[in-house]
């Protein structure tokens, strides 16, 4: 199955209203899960005990698949996800909900994240080049397409430049607008919709390389 993500090259593509409707029904639910989670962090504020389950619930999930693909080691991946909800928790007195918490949330992660790379600079490193994919593949819900002729979709986003990679995750796996993505990524909206194209149009390439090399090795 080629990833939904990435236009299927041999089948004709939806209409432009059925693209809109897709994408009206997809941002609906979005909103709706933003909503009930900025309610919960806002409630949480309070100490309400069943809040604060709730929102960790509701946003763990995003935040161990973000930090996942941002992290370079992968036994880092679960204290990085327990260290950006503590200081989620500890800082909720500020937090008013003018963004969603999803995005407060990532932003705190993406904090935690480069906290963790600068402290990293500063001792030797175990490996150059840590295997983080099996942390991606164990945080990505089995829901996700991500397969195709034994192409991974992970493998595909490991090639991608860093920011590039997390603009993608942030908008097309983890749902998030595009306005809340430069807020956690701290750089205009137009820099994110740059990202994000060049980062669909390299996948788009490297697909078409995969699947013809898959066709050569078929016909030899």
């Amino acid at each position: 199955m080629i990833p939904a993500l990435l236009p299927a090259p041999t089948t004709a593509a939806p209409s432009c209203d059925h693209a809109r409707t897709d994408h009206a029904r997809t941002d609906h639910v979005h909103a709706a899960n933003d909503e009930s989670t900025t309610a919960w962090a806002l409630a949480a504020r309070t100490g309400d005990p069943d809040a604060v389950d709730r929102f960790v619930r509701a946003l763990h999930r995003d935040v161990l698949r973000f930090v996942a693909h941002l992290c370079a080691d992968p036994q880092a991946v679960d204290d990085l996800a327990q260290d950006t909800f503590l200081r989620a928790l500890g800082s909720l007195h500020r937090f008013e909900g003018r963004s969603s918490a999803r995005s407060w949330l990532l932003s705190i992660a993406r904090r935690a994240v480069a906290d963790s790379f600068r402290h990293a600079a500063a001792r030797p490193r175990l490996s150059d080049v840590p295997d983080w994919r099996p942390v991606v593949e164990r945080a990505q819900p089995r829901g996700l397409p991500g397969f195709d002729d034994g192409v991974a979709l992970l493998d595909l986003l490991a090639t991608l430049p860093a920011e590039r990679r997390e603009a993608f995750v942030l908008t097309q796996l983890l749902g998030l607008p595009y306005a809340e993505v430069a807020e956690v990524s701290d750089c205009p909206v137009g820099t994110v919709r740059s990202r994000v194209a060049r980062a669909r149009a390299a996948l788009l390439d490297l697909l078409a390389a995969a699947e013809s090399t898959s066709v050569a090795l078929t016909a030899a």
